[in-house]
């Protein structure tokens, strides 16, 4: 036994009632005065036996560190730091500090470690994002024979979808498995379940879930989320109905889950639930619908109505009807008349609002409205968050100015492998091919890896530059590095690369050597590759075919037509325009827009 009980009187055992009190109610202040003046040097108290509760009540602010630094000293003076409850405590209390250094000091220090040390350390290294120390720390503790608890490793698990340790994830699922000793709790399965999804294992997902004897709303939640997050939307709404079925009430997290997945229904059955259950007004679930209006309607008629009806239109709601409204060029003039009424009610944007702003200003092709808003990022401070960098990056490109993109990319104070793609492309889209090649090696030289988006950019830039040797020696590399990252755009690049250059016969091994099937823009880039190097045979072979699986599609109904025209076949020329009369069917016009002096100007051309 660590613990010396002293002899105690009624008025003793009143004062250690009360202190206790005190903390489990969390009025941590008058815990601390009360144990000051009551408490504190009193010979007849066990200390051990009230020390945790006073470090407990001290690790709740920051104000209390000091006190806290004290605590500690008492402890090692009294010669309390071999209990091991009262060590654990002052671990916990460092954890919640952000001190990990002393925490650990302290947990190596100890001479008899339980299976409370262990988790109060492991915790210490999640709770300050240190997961790797976590993941080793719990390494340790287990090989010494301690049964570690299911909410610690339903935290490891979280660790590991955070830093993408999937095959971490899935050892420590086997030891859950193997391990009779650890209980397999809701909260545990629900974890498993969590990773599974994240890690894009449904089955695996599903599985867990169905053996699960019991199911909370968070595991549900889980579910649903995980669903919607694969475009599984139909499953995502049956888990929805099967858990009502269960006697299990959505709250407002499984609302917010659930969102996503009424995109093409229009999710106006889960508002009516919400309103009925009192969830209509918190604002996160209320910058949930209007996101999920603004991206399921033709009109934005819903998702204005739902923030102007809103009592409390935050920070958070004016972003989400700004990002709304931003995401085409119908709508994104109204984004910025949107942006000086929320500065006409002095509400301070933040970071996610002058991102909806940028895009607004990259759809609108407007580098006055984008510069104005770049001046609005410095005034409000909010230049050093990356991910506006990187979108104004790509703004300046996509407005036609890549003097102001590559600017913007050097003012950077740190750069990412999204940095370096948006100007990868950006010089691609100008057509700078050489010059994006070069960035691209400069990135892997810094010490960058290339994901797929960067793998993208460059594909395209060498597509634009006609590199073709350079692109199909980034794609093989691009295939070694992580060939299941690799999607139908990264393939369509390369063979419409061939395709331009002459290839046929290579572009059509890629496509026979594709993981996926070819999509429509794939044998369309094909079929105009055909058309172009006089393939006209092929060409008028491969639209015809296409034009069995997308009849309603105008621009291969155009396609034909040129084939037929450039073979002579004029009476075939004619029977496409009669059959696209037929079906309603127009050419589409490409549009060019410049601004002059402030002016937005058009024009159009048939294409």
């Amino acid at each position: 036994m660590y613990m010396t009980r002293f002899n105690s009187t009624p008025a003793l055992e009143s004062s250690i009632t009360k202190l206790k009190h005190l903390v489990n109610q969390k009025l941590n202040n008058q815990a601390l005065i009360f144990y000051k003046h009551h408490l504190h040097g009193n010979t007849t108290v066990s200390l051990p036996f009230i020390l945790p509760s006073v470090i407990k009540a001290c690790s709740q602010s920051q104000a209390h560190q000091i006190f806290g630094l004290q605590l500690q000293c008492y402890v090692f003076k009294s010669g309390f730091d071999s209990d091991p409850v009262v060590t654990n405590s002052l671990i916990s209390m460092y954890a919640k500090f952000l001190d990990i250094e002393c925490a650990a000091r302290l947990f190596d220090q100890m001479p008899c470690k339980d299976t409370v040390s262990w988790n109060a350390m492991i915790n210490c290294f999640i709770q300050n994002g240190c997961g790797l120390q976590a993941l080793h720390t719990f390494r340790r503790m287990y090989a010494l024979g301690f049964v570690p608890k299911a909410e610690l490793v339903a935290s490891l698990l979280s660790v590991c979808v955070r830093m993408g340790c999937v095959d971490i994830g899935r050892e420590i699922h086997a030891i859950v498995v193997v391990d009779e000793r650890i209980e397999e709790t809701v909260f545990l399965s629900t974890a498993l379940v969590d990773l599974y999804w994240r890690c894009r294992k449904p089955m695996m997902a599903f599985y867990i879930f169905d053996k699960m004897e019991v199911r909370n709303e968070v595991s549900w939640t889980a579910m649903i989320s995980g669903c919607a997050a694969d475009h599984n939307n139909e499953m995502a709404l049956d888990c929805f109905i099967s858990m009502q079925d269960e006697g299990v009430k959505p709250n407002r997290v499984t609302l917010i889950a659930i969102l996503p997945a009424c995109v093409r229904t229009g999710g106006k059955q889960i508002h009516g639930y919400a309103f009925r259950h009192g969830y209509n007004s918190d604002i996160h679930f209320l910058s949930a619908l209007i996101s999920m209006y603004c991206k399921s309607g033709e009109t934005l008629d819903d998702a204005k109505l739902t923030f102007q009806l809103s009592n409390n239109k935050d920070v958070v709601l004016w972003s989400s009807i700004i990002a709304g409204c931003s995401q085409s060029e119908d709508s994104a003039e109204e984004s910025i008349r949107l942006f000086n009424r929320m500065q006409r009610e002095e509400i301070a944007p933040n970071y996610v609002t002058m991102l909806g702003l940028i895009s607004a200003c990259t759809n609108l092709s407007s580098i006055s409205h984008g510069r104005v808003v770049h001046g609005y990022v410095l005034k409000y401070g909010l230049i050093s968050e990356l991910s506006i960098g990187n979108c104004l990056v790509n703004m300046y490109s996509k407005c036609g100015s890549l003097t102001d993109s590559h600017r913007s990319f050097k003012e950077l104070s740190t750069r990412d492998s999204i940095s370096w793609g948006a100007l990868v492309n950006a010089y691609a889209l100008h057509g700078c091919g050489k010059e994006a090649l070069n960035l691209f090696h400069e990135m892997q030289t810094s010490g960058i890896e290339a994901d797929c988006i960067t793998y993208l950019a460059v594909l395209s830039a060498c597509n634009h530059g006609g590199l073709v040797e350079e692109g199909q020696a980034l794609f093989n590399e691009a295939v070694k590095v992580d060939n299941k990252s690799l999607g139908a755009k990264h393939y369509a690049c390369l063979i419409d690369l061939l395709g331009r250059a002459g290839k046929l016969e290579d572009a059509c091994d890629v496509i026979k050597a594709m993981p996926m099937k070819p999509s429509i823009r794939i044998w369309s880039s094909l079929l105009s590759a055909c058309k172009r190097h006089g393939k006209l045979g092929v060409a008028e072979m491969l639209a015809q075919q296409l034009l069995l699986s997308e009849p309603e599609n105008a621009a291969l109904h155009t396609l034909l037509s040129m084939v037929y025209a450039e073979s002579g076949n004029w009476p075939g020329v004619e029977q496409v325009r009669n059959n696209m009369k037929i079906r309603g069917l127009r050419k589409s016009y490409g549009f060019s827009r410049i601004e002059v002096e402030n002016e937005l100007m058009y024009s159009n051309l048939s294409t």
